[in-house]
Order: structure tokens, then C-alpha cells, then sequence
């Protein structure tokens, strides 16, 4: 580092070998200034427009010297800057720079400027192209450079072919992705890691985990990467396996990979996930180095937990820590304003946005419609619709449709509904958000009728699922569900908790049922609701001193709520129950959402 010491203005090195050993000590230490003056020196001496052979390796490191201190736009001018025709090592520079420097656009403009330049693809330029191609997930892209790929002499490569298999993964070409990976003679952790991420994002977590046990057998030391187990992490805390993440994180940490931000994000998101934020929280407490990702994951793992100060303070912990937010920073401090309905405090927020730079999407705008109908300001929601400056997406008019069924607006929900479908959606959700909208102000009539409506359309209902995962198995359960093989005892036990829960003066609510049917078929809809047979599951297998740990893929009806509530009073058991918008945590007889969700 001795040469970073050197004034650039006095005792420059004349010869290329110097120069060049200089430039490349500026570029490993980032030295941005340093590195700009040199680079004037050099223009103003000719030395970068020289054809001289000896000299051409000066502008390949300058291109490298600005990506590596995120500038890749001034690659692009270092190159351009280059005496033609520019050399092989030249281009393959500035794709690197491109692609690295999330320019995927630009990048792919570069490749085929460089095969209009009669430049052939390398093992080098080829990998950053699959990289821009992945960025841009275009099918047709991935599949014409994986064609190009095949004529050159680099198809084994395994960096080569590592590449194409994450653009195919990326570009949700799986079975592509899958034929290649198994063509490659050797694979490497790239490899397989595209492939499990592939998996994971495709939502396949059989597949995921299988692909990573076999890697942990095939790969030799030092085996899977940070990236890798990441990935992992990730498909667990999607499913909700927390027995195998656990397992997992013990590897993790037997192998120090723990200390990486990202998979110590991962791992955050997994207990959090998982209904365990305490831990998530003291992992990240634990956490040695801490990136945006890992500030992100605790704000969210706060936010659907109901500890919305803590998010708050989260927040300002992070921007005194030097991080800057970006768009899910803010997306998940709306989202704990949201679950709280602290409307002035999103409203903040979401205008504090624009002084950090960032412009709202459309996730922001659900966000908003969300925390305004949810705090029964419907008439103000629907106004800031109207005053968007993008199209409303499904998701918007579906907040605003939740907010309506809350506060029993059903002619607004209509019309919400009208929008929605006006814009060609055929979504399950939003004509069973409709539907339950009519039911919960009474109108039983309009509620068949969008039902029927629904059955014309060839349009399906989303299945009710809840599932808890004891002894490394996962059970699942819908409502009404007698295929489990213990529903006998699920259901005797229920049985004999509700007789308690009505002594104790639970009387259930049956006004959000869909249909206008007697009171004992009304009891019989609610009663064995999905979450609650799982429950029922849990008071039989989980033991007593341990919470009951139920997932649900809808959101937890109102009497369902009450009921949990109820439950954990007289069995003196803690639930926690995750629905798909947020946690419950039911003890004794309370829910930590205090009812608003």
C-alpha cells in the first residue's frame, strides 16, 4: 500500500508496469480520488489513447477501477476513451462493470456491440452476460445466449455453464435451468446454489432442500457458501420449518458461516417467520457485521409482530448506524404503522420517502390504502387512489376491498371491486373479499350472487389451509378436515375445551358467515375452522410449557380470533398463530394484535 502514499502530482511513474501496479493499488483500495487524478495525468499524457501494446492494459484497469468504487458509467467512458479496435480483456471489463453494477440493460448492449465488433464471447464475457441476462429475466434472452454459449469452445466451463444455469433459474426457466445443471461435468457451489435458489423462488422447497443435501455430499471442501446456505434458510422460513432451519442454523454455525449478514438475515427471518421474534431478535443483537438486508428483515420481523416501537426505533438505530433506507425499509415501516393504525405516523413515512430519494411503488401505495381503510378512513383512501400518479394495482383495490369488509362498506367495496375487475383481474381474493364485504353488513343476497358470479367465471377459491410442524413432520389441515389420523381425538378434544370455553362465557360469532343458513349450520361452518383442528392438534402433541405454533394461508376470521383467545385462557396454553398478514400471539386470553388486524 506503500504506492498509495505517492502524490500524484510529483514523481509519477513513467513506465506502463508502474503505472498500471499504481492503478491497481488505487482500484483494491478504492481510492477515488487518487485514482481520478491519475487518470487525468494519463489522458493529458496520451499514454491511454496509444496503440502501444504495452500500454493497453492501463484502460482495461480503469474500467475495472470505476466499477470497483460503483461508477460503472465511468467504465463506460474509460472505454470508450480506448484506442480501437479495444481488445477482448477490454470488453469483457466493461461488461463486468455493467453487470456488476446492476446496468443490466447497458451490459447486454455491450455484449452485442462487442459481437458487431467481430469479438468473440470468452469464458470471461460470458458469465457477465448471463449475469445481465439473468437481471433482466427474459425467457427468449436466456435461451438465444445459451445458444450462442453452445458454439463457442466454453460450454464445459463450469464458470460458463455455472452462469447459464442461474439465468435460467432467474428467469424462471427451471427445467432448463435443471438439464443443464445435470449436462455439467462439474458442478461448483455457484452452481448448485443457482439451482436451489431457482427452487426456493419458485416456491418448490422439496426440490430446494433435496438439491442441498446433495450438495453438502458432492461438493468438497470448503463446500456450500454464505449464499448458498442463505437460500436454504430462506426455503425453511417460507414453509415454516423450524425444525430443519434449526438444524440448518447448526451447521451454519459449526462452519462460522453464521457470521455472514446474509445468512444472519435469513436466519432473523426464519425465527420470525416461525413465530419466535425474541430469538430473531437476539440474533440480530448477536449479529458481528450487519448489512441493509439484516436491518430490513428485524424492521418486518417487528412489524408483523405488533411491536411497533420497536420498529420505530429500529429505524433510527440504522440510519445513526450509516445505512440509508431503500424502498422495503420503508415498506415495512408502513406496514408496522398499518397493523397499528397510526395513520399520522404512515402518513410520515411515506412523505419522508421522497427526501431519501426514493420514489413510492406500488407495494407503497397498498401499503397506504391499507393503513387508511383499516383505520376506517374510507372515503380518504379512495381519494388516494384517485390521486396516484401510477395505475392502482390488484393490490390496492384489494386493501381497500379488506378495509370495506372491516368497517361494513359494501357499496364502496363494489365499487373497489368493479375497478378491480375492470382491470381484467380474475383473482379468487378479491371476489371473496367482495363477497364476505356483503355478508358482514347483511347482505346475504349480493354475497351469493358475487359467489355465483365467481362459479360462472371458471374462478376457484383459494383453499383455506393451516398447518403445525411437531416432530419434524408438518400437518395440514382445512376446515372440516377427517383425514387425519387422529382427527377423533383432534376432535374430542375440541369438544371438551369448547364445553369449557362457553362456561367461561364464549358465545360464538357467526355474522361473517357467507351464507343466510340456521343457527346450528352457522356453528357448524366456524367451529372446525382449519387453524382451529390444528389447534386442536397441538393441545394433543405439544407439550404443556411450549407454544402452540399454527400457520395459516388466510387471514384468521373474526370468530376464530375470539375463539383462540378464549382457548388460551382456559387451557392456560400459549398460540401463536400466523395468518397471511401478520402474527397473533394468544395468551391468556389476549391477542398481541389487540384486536386490529
Amino acid at each position: 500500500m506503500t504506492l498509495l502514499r505517492v502524490h500524484l502530482t510529483s514523481s509519477l511513474p513513467t513506465s506502463p508496469p508502474a503505472l498500471a501496479d499504481l492503478l491497481l493499488s488505487l482500484s483494491a483500495a478504492r481510492s477515488l480520488p487518487k485514482g481520478q487524478q491519475l487518470h487525468a495525468r494519463l489522458l493529458k499524457s496520451g499514454f491511454l489513447s496509444s496503440p502501444a501494446a504495452a500500454f493497453r492494459p492501463l484502460s482495461n484497469h480503469l474500467i475495472t477501477f470505476y466499477a470497483r468504487c460503483g461508477l460503472p458509467l465511468h467504465s463506460r467512458d474509460a472505454f470508450d476513451d480506448s484506442p480501437s479496435p479495444r481488445p477482448p480483456a477490454a470488453w469483457s471489463s466493461l461488461l463486468s462493470a455493467l453487470a456488476q453494477n446492476g446496468l443490466p440493460l447497458l451490459a447486454i448492449t455491450a455484449f452485442r456491440s462487442m459481437l458487431l465488433a467481430a469479438v468473440p464471447p470468452s469464458d470471461r464475457s460470458l458469465p457477465s452476460a448471463a449475469k445481465a441476462a439473468a437481471a433482466i429475466s427474459s425467457p427468449f434472452l436466456a435461451c438465444s445466449l445459451h445458444a450462442l454459449a453452445l458454439k463457442t469452445p466454453f460450454t464445459d466451463d463450469v464458470f460458463v455453464a455455472s452462469s447459464l444455469v442461474d439465468m435460467y433459474a432467474k428467469s424462471a426457466l427451471l427445467p432448463q435451468a435443471r438439464r443443464l445443471f445435470d449436462l455439467m461435468p462439474h458442478r461448483n457451489v455457484v452452481s448448485w446454489s443457482a439451482m436451489i435458489y431457482g427452487y426456493a423462488e419458485a416456491g418448490l422447497e422439496t426440490d430446494a432442500l433435496q438439491l442441498f443435501k446433495m450438495a453438502l455430499a458432492e461438493l468438497e471442501p470448503p463446500g456450500v457458501n454464505d449464499f448458498t446456505f442463505s437460500c436454504v434458510i430462506r426455503v425453511c422460513s417460507t414453509a415454516t420449518l423450524l425444525e430443519l432451519g434449526s438444524s440448518v442454523h447448526a451447521h451454519c454455525f459449526k462452519t462460522s458461516f453464521d457470521s455472514s449478514p446474509f445468512v444472519g438475515s435469513s436466519l432473523i427471518s426464519l425465527y420470525s417467520k416461525c413465530g419466535l421474534v425474541e430469538e430473531a431478535y437476539e440474533l440480530f443483537d448477536r449479529m458481528p457485521e450487519r448489512n441493509l438486508g439484516a436491518w430490513n428483515a428485524i424492521l418486518i420481523a417487528s412489524a408483523q409482530h405488533g411491536h411497533t416501537h420497536a420498529a420505530f426505533d429500529r429505524f433510527h438505530q440504522m440510519k445513526a448506524a450509516g445505512f440509508a433506507p431503500n424502498f422495503i425499509t420503508f415498506l415495512c415501516l408502513l406496514t408496522a404503522c398499518s397493523h397499528a393504525g397510526l395513520v399520522d405516523e404512515g402518513k410520515r413515512y411515506f412523505a419522508l420517502m421522497s427526501e431519501h430519494g426514493i420514489e413510492p411503488g406500488a407495494q407503497h401505495y397498498a401499503a397506504m390504502v391499507d393503513l387508511l381503510s383499516r383505520a376506517g378512513r374510507i372515503t380518504e383512501a379512495v381519494a388516494f387512489i384517485e390521486e396516484m400518479p401510477i395505475e392502482p394495482t390488484e393490490s390496492v383495490w384489494g386493501a381497500l376491498i379488506t378495509g370495506c369488509r372491516i368497517h361494513k362498506d359494501a357499496d364502496t367495496a363494489a365499487y373497489a371491486a368493479a375497478k378491480l375487475f375492470e382491470t381484467g383481474s380474475s383473482s379468487s381474493g378479491a371476489h371473496m373479499l367482495l363477497s364476505n364485504a356483503y355478508a358482514a353488513a347483511g347482505r346475504y343476497a349480493d354475497a351469493a350472487r358475487t359467489r355465483k358470479a365467481m362459479r360462472d367465471q371458471g374462478v376457484r377459491k383459494e383453499t383455506g389451509l393451516s398447518w403445525l410442524e411437531t416432530a419434524g413432520k408438518v400437518h395440514t389441515f382445512v376446515s372440516g378436515d377427517r383425514v387425519h389420523p387422529r382427527s377423533d381425538e383432534i376432535y374430542a378434544v375440541l369438544a371438551e375445551v369448547g364445553e369449557r370455553m362457553e362456561r367461561a362465557g364464549y358465545v360464538p360469532d357467526t355474522s361473517h358467515v357467507l351464507r343466510d343458513v340456521g343457527g346450528e349450520e352457522k356453528l357448524a361452518a366456524i367451529w372446525y375452522h382449519s387453524e382451529r383442528l390444528a389447534i386442536g392438534l397441538g393441545l394433543l402433541v405439544v407439550p404443556e410449557g411450549q407454544a402452540i405454533r399454527v400457520m395459516k394461508n388466510l387471514r384468521v376470521c373474526v370468530d376464530c380470533h375470539t375463539a383462540i383467545k378464549c382457548l388460551s385462557k382456559c387451557t392456560g396454553r400459549t398460540i401463536v398463530l400466523r395468518d397471511n398478514n401478520r402474527f397473533h400471539r394468544f395468551e391468556d386470553g389476549v391477542c398481541s394484535c389487540g384486536d386490529y388486524w
